[in-house]
């Protein structure tokens, strides 16, 4: 027997509340997923800051973006350490454990020596997300320590593979003294060849208090590079390292920096 209108429409209205209910619980457990972690943007833990800048870039007052390459060392990196050396700026590398800094200890040791910035990038480049605790635990202090026994400093940023985290990788990285490095320019280097292109990718996304991302590793990068310095000093720019774009603050460890 057909319900009257009466019936239908009570059960129709808790039909849609309960599909209401289901799909805040699903963006509920998303932004949980997404969020739980420590998070915040080098110009908001600069401002938060107090005390003097050591060295001769203020960040708070000048115009700066960080410049940092993934997945080095490699034959390509002497190249682009030239470039830097030439213009008088220093990076931060992100270097990687398996087949980088194994293979190519002398050349992470005059990135150190040069005055640059060293992160850890882990040792085989896994999504940590993918791991569980103990397996991104592995990947990231063996990388501290082979940086810190090529270099004598113990690495205090890391960059996570992909960009991938979340509670469980930012508690590592407390438990380790590493802070984690996102970024808000990346030119996608890892698909193309194309030293115009890529240089135009990174011009068209800069912003001030940015971080550049680039992998030095790429045919298409390092040529790339100079071309990227002096459109960015022509455009008002100071090229910082990471630990500068945050000065006067400190990396905390666990905490994420993103742009």
């Amino acid at each position: 027997m057909p319900l009257d209108r009466r019936t239908r429409r009570p059960r129709i209205l808790i039909a849609g509340l309960t599909a209401v209910a289901a799909a805040l619980a699903v963006a509920l457990t998303l932004a949980l997923t997404v969020t739980t972690y420590d998070h915040t943007s080098p110009r908001a833990a600069r401002n938060r800051a107090e005390g003097k800048v050591a060295g001769n870039v203020d960040c708070r007052k000048t115009k700066c973006v960080a410049l940092s390459f993934d997945g080095g060392p490699s034959p390509t990196t002497p190249g682009l350490l030239d470039i830097l050396r030439q213009d008088g700026l220093h990076a931060t590398f992100f270097a990687q454990g398996k087949g980088h800094i194994a293979k190519y200890p002398d050349i992470l040791r005059r990135m150190a020596a040069e005055g640059h910035e060293i992160g850890d990038h882990t040792w085989t480049h896994p999504r940590l997300t993918d791991l569980d605790e103990a397996g991104a635990r592995r990947e990231l202090a063996r990388t501290q320590d082979a940086i810190e026994r090529i270099t004598g400093e113990r690495p205090v940023l890391m960059r996570p593979p992909e960009g991938r985290t979340n509670r469980k990788v930012a508690e590592v990285c407390r438990e380790l003294g590493l802070a984690q490095v996102l970024w808000s320019v990346t030119a996608k280097d890892y698909e193309t060849t194309d030293s115009a292109l890529i240089t135009r990718r990174v011009l068209d996304q800069t912003h001030r208090d940015g971080i550049i991302l680039l992998h030095d590793l790429h045919k298409g990068t390092v040529p790339a590079v100079p071309g990227i310095i002096k459109a960015l000093e022509q455009r008002g720019y100071t090229i910082v390292t990471v630990s500068q774009l945050l000065a006067p603050a400190k990396a905390q460890p666990g905490m994420v920096y993103r742009p």
